[in-house]
C-alpha cells in the first residue's frame, strides 16, 4: 500500500512538469498543401486529447495567440491547433496569388453594389476544415476571434457534425444596422502600405493602440514589439486586402446562424471599437441555446489585462463540452 501511495505522490508531483512539456508553444511551424494554398501550422498538446483550433481574425498571424494563453489552454488537457489563414504569416498560395483592386471594390461596397473578392470567408473555412482532415483529426473544438469567428460560423453551418463546441470572441453577424467602427479606425485598419520597415511597424502600432481599451494604458515600446516580431515574420499588405475583400463580400450571416445546432458560447467585450457590443449579442441572439459572456471594459485585442477574464469565460465551457479522456484532465 505504502509503494502505491509513493508511486501516486511522484506522479502527482511530476503532472506539472509533465503539462509544461507537452505545452511547450516553441514547438516547429509546420505547413501542409491543400489545394490552392499551403497553411502554416502548429499543434501543442498530445496528439490523443481533445483537439481546440483556434482561428484568427484579419491579418492576423498563429504568433498572435498568446503564447500564455495557448499554454492555459493545452494544460487543461487541450491539443490546440493555431494557423496562419490564407494570405497572412507563413502560408502561401501554391501558384500566382489573385491580383485586386482594392480602391475600386471598396468604392462599389460604399454605394452598396456587389464586391468582388478572389475567395470568401466560406473558402477559409473549408481551408481550416481541410487542415483538420490532414491532422486526422475528426471532431474538435473551434474557438475563433473577430474574423475568425466569421470563419468559424462558416466552419459549423458546413461541417456541424464535425463540431463539438464553437467558441466565438469578438466577433459579428455580418447584417445590416449593427453599429460601425469609427470612420478614423477603418482607415488605420485599412492602411497597409509602407515605403519601409520602420513606418509598418509605426502603422502597426498605432492600429494595436486604437483597437486597444481605453481602461489600459498600453506601452508604445511593447506594441512596437509586438509588430515588429509580427512584421519580421511576415508582412504582405495585398494578402490582408483580399481577406478584407472577402469579409465586404459577405452578405448577412443571420439565416446561417439561424440554423446552428453547435453547441456555441459568444463573448464579447462592452469596449470594443471595430465591432461594438451589439455585434456579439445579435449574434448570439440568432444562434439556438447559444451562451453570451459580455466583459467590461474588454476592446479588440488579446491585452494583457483581459487575459485571465477571457480564460475565465472560455475554460469552462470548454471543459463542459470536452469528451472525458482519462488523465488529459490533469
Amino acid at each position: 500500500m505504502m509503494r502505491v501511495l509513493l508511486l501516486l505522490a511522484a506522479l502527482l508531483c511530476g503532472l506539472p512538469t509533465l503539462a509544461a512539456s507537452r505545452c511547450d508553444v516553441r514547438v516547429p511551424t509546420e505547413t501542409v498543401s491543400l489545394g490552392e494554398v499551403r497553411l502554416a501550422y502548429q499543434s501543442i498538446g498530445r496528439e490523443n486529447d481533445p483537439a481546440l483550433l483556434l482561428v484568427m481574425g484579419l491579418g492576423g498571424q498563429l504568433i498572435h495567440w498568446p503564447d500564455e494563453v495557448v499554454a492555459r489552454l493545452c494544460e487543461q488537457g487541450f491539443r490546440v491547433i493555431r494557423f496562419d489563414n490564407r494570405d497572412v504569416g507563413l502560408s502561401a498560395w501554391t501558384h500566382g496569388a489573385p491580383t485586386i483592386n482594392l480602391t475600386y471594390e471598396v468604392l462599389r461596397y460604399r454605394l452598396g453594389f456587389p464586391v468582388s473578392a478572389p475567395y470568401r470567408l466560406s473558402d477559409m473555412a473549408d481551408d481550416a476544415l481541410h487542415l483538420m482532415d490532414r491532422l486526422g483529426i475528426q471532431r474538435f473544438h473551434v474557438l475563433g476571434a473577430s474574423m475568425g469567428g466569421m470563419i468559424a460560423q462558416h466552419m459549423a453551418d458546413q461541417a456541424p457534425e464535425r463540431l463539438q463546441s464553437l467558441t466565438l470572441i469578438m466577433t459579428s453577424s455580418g447584417a445590416q444596422g449593427l453599429p460601425a467602427p469609427s470612420q478614423a479606425l477603418l482607415q488605420l485598419l485599412a492602411r497597409r502600405e509602407a515605403p519601409s520597415r520602420e513606418v509598418a511597424i509605426e502603422q502597426q502600432a498605432d492600429l494595436l493602440a486604437a483597437l486597444g481599451s481605453p481602461e489600459v494604458s498600453d506601452d508604445r515600446a511593447l506594441l512596437l514589439q509586438q509588430a515588429a516580431q509580427a512584421y519580421d515574420r511576415a508582412f504582405n499588405p495585398e494578402g490582408v486586402q483580399r481577406q478584407l475583400l472577402a469579409i465586404l463580400a459577405e452578405p448577412s450571416r443571420v439565416e446561417l446562424l439561424n440554423r446552428l445546432r453547435v453547441p456555441t458560447l459568444v463573448v464579447h467585450g462592452t469596449a470594443d471599437p471595430l465591432l461594438p457590443v451589439m455585434h456579439g449579442v445579435h449574434v448570439a441572439a440568432h444562434i439556438k441555446g447559444a451562451e453570451l459572456k459580455l466583459i467590461p471594459g474588454l476592446a479588440h485585442r488579446f491585452q494583457e489585462a483581459f487575459k485571465e477574464p477571457l480564460l475565465a469565460a472560455v475554460l469552462p465551457y470548454l471543459n463542459a463540452h470536452r469528451q472525458a479522456v482519462g488523465l488529459a484532465r490533469l
